[in-house]
């Protein structure tokens, strides 16, 4: 099982920027630590030949300390918003990087966007859905260099009873995007 191994402070800071924050709250002048961190997009697969939602598998290290467990979640693909393009391509290279599958932009619906961590960061996240299949795939997916993803397949007839068993560890987005789906999607 992968452990973590060092814990130390952060000197130079490539994704994250803690910092310090002052503000008044009904008179009172109150303080937070938090941190300046990117947007992120995420984007829910539905792959239309094999009936299932297609997610990712990654280790994520802040688990794996927080939590004492293995640290895999299971989670939409997704990434950082952290170059000059639009929402929609950073999730269309997202999926190519992460899942192998070239999608089209026009083929790429926006869902909503919500801010996630909000105790600590307040960033941005917007979900983006698309239908997928066989024709799509030109790779195998599994992220960059220093990144170790496993594509899933989730059978659409286990995706409900998956959201709540709690032996997979997951994302409150994707199971948001799964309610999303069941609501918008099969009516």
């Amino acid at each position: 099982m992968d452990k973590i191994t060092k814990i130390s402070s952060l000197v130079n800071p490539l994704f994250i920027k803690p910092i310090s924050l002052e503000y008044t709250l009904k008179g009172s002048l109150k303080k937070w630590e938090a941190i300046i961190s990117h947007d992120s997009v995420s984007i829910l697969l539905y792959h239309t030949q094999k009936d299932a939602f297609v997610l990712v598998k990654q280790l994520r290290a802040p688990v794996l300390n927080a939590n004492k467990t293995d640290g895999m979640m299971y989670e939409l693909c997704a990434g950082i918003v952290d170059k000059e393009l639009s929402l929609t391509q950073i999730a269309k290279e997202e999926v190519l990087e992460e899942c192998g599958y070239d999608l089209s932009l026009k083929s790429i619906e926006r869902v909503s966007s919500f801010y996630t961590s909000v105790g600590i960061s307040g960033a941005k996240q917007t979900l983006f859905f698309a239908k997928i299949d066989e024709s799509m795939k030109v790779n195998d997916g599994g992220g960059l260099e220093e990144e170790d993803i496993e594509v899933i397949y989730l059978p659409l007839l286990e995706a409900k009873k998956f959201m709540f068993d709690e032996s997979h560890q997951k994302t409150p987005g994707m199971m948001m995007a799964f309610y999303w789906f069941f609501d918008t999607q099969l009516s």
